[in-house]
């Protein structure tokens, strides 16, 4: 008789561990199918960029107007309408800056090696310390073209099928370009039906209120942070323009530009935007130290978005952890080249705004929070939006 109180604790117990056991097992099922799905997700946008790509810029130029077209709407305008309208006005920008950049960009790619010869030649004082280095190189290399065998060619292989190449690269981009607009158009000018879409896929009326709500603060918050960032950009590349062209810069419309596209790659734009124009600066004024006024001033001027009007704007809620953001940067530039790393920090955005909105996701939006962001103001501030809604 006292042996079978024992024998039922061993069972339990074994049937504990058992239960143990599958749930690890399921874990472990789950973690894998989750990996395998990322990997599968990872080589379709990479084998089909040429599709992938403009459908998401088309949603993401789709959410940056949207609170225009419900401003539009209220105001008695419907959807359709303003999104013609929007969409006209985007295209209309585009290609006058296309224009206008063009030949000032052209100048300075056919300048390159010219910029470079003067670069040199303006920095030959600081290049001292590393002659000797410059040549031993020299010397490395004339000992490597020595020591091929004599007798030897080099060929030279010419690439062929340059125009073809050339008409064949501006044909998918004037593709991918109609697809933004095109599908951007009807997104917008659909107004709410693809969210009713959404809605009518669940069943009771509980899971059509909660996805109804998610919906509508994910695309609200994405909505006017896009906007927001665009319109900052907008106003630091004018800026910045203005203040070149008061400096004497040549070509200010280029670097204002420049700085503008730059600015949505956090930290890496600015670095490339101050570069640039400390080349540019150095070779076009006679004075290296009115020379250097160009890219302080851009220092400047990114220190006082960064640092101020964006956090003040956006808020701080939305801000991304800086590793994050160079991760996300590196991963879109070699999936989509510079297109996907401009796309790289909306869509880092886009991800954590929607984890934070999913219980079994905010570990994911935490991890991309910034340092200074806690859980509990995260929680306070979803509160509040939906208080306010």
């Amino acid at each position: 008789m006292k042996t079978e109180p024992a024998a039922l604790a061993a069972g339990v117990a074994d049937e504990q561990d058992s239960r143990a056991e599958a749930r690890a097992n399921l874990r472990l099922m789950r973690s894998l199918l989750i990996g395998i799905f990322i990997l599968a997700v990872t080589a379709a946008f990479y084998f089909g960029r040429a599709f992938f790509m403009p459908v998401i810029l088309a949603f993401l130029l789709a959410l940056t107007l949207t609170p225009i077209v419900r401003f539009l709407r209220k105001s008695g305008i419907p959807e359709v309408v303003s999104a013609t309208m929007l969409v006209l006005f985007s295209i209309f920008a585009f290609a006058s800056a296309g224009y206008l950049l063009s030949g000032p960009v052209i100048d300075l790619i056919n300048n390159t090696s010219s910029i470079g010869q003067q670069l040199t030649e303006r920095l030959a004082q600081f290049k001292r310390p590393l002659a000797r280095m410059m040549d031993l190189a020299h010397q490395l290399e004339a000992l490597t073209e020595t020591s091929q065998e004599p007798g030897v060619q080099r060929v030279a292989v010419a690439p062929s099928g340059i125009l073809s190449t050339a008409a064949s690269n501006i044909l998918d981009a004037g593709t991918s370009i109609t697809i933004v607009f095109v599908l951007s158009l009807f997104l917008l000018a659909s107004g709410t039906l693809f969210y009713e879409k959404i809605i009518q896929s669940f069943a009771s009326l509980s899971q059509k209120k909660r996805a109804l709500r998610v919906v509508y603060d994910v695309e609200r918050e994405i909505s006017h942070y896009l906007l927001t960032v665009a319109v900052i950009n907008a106003g630091l590349g004018a800026v910045i323009g203005l203040g070149l062209w008061g400096l004497g810069m040549p070509n200010p419309l280029v670097w204002g530009a420049a700085a503008a596209l730059l600015n949505f790659l956090p930290y890496v734009g600015a670095l490339i935007t101050i570069l640039l124009v400390a080349v540019i600066a150095l070779i076009s004024f006679d004075s290296i130290s009115y020379a250097l006024l160009a890219p302080a001033f851009v220092i400047l001027c990114d220190i006082v978005e960064g640092q101020f009007v964006t956090p003040m704007v956006v808020g701080r809620r939305l801000e991304i952890n800086a590793v994050a953001i160079f991760i996300a940067i590196a991963f879109w530039s070699w999936l989509w080249g510079f297109v996907g790393a401009l796309m790289a920090v909306p869509l880092l955005v886009v991800i954590k705004v929607f984890c934070d909105h999913f219980e079994g996701l905010s570990h994911v939006g935490n991890f991309l929070a910034a340092q200074h962001v806690t859980v509990v103001e995260e929680e306070a501030n979803e509160q509040d939006s939906k208080a306010a809604a």
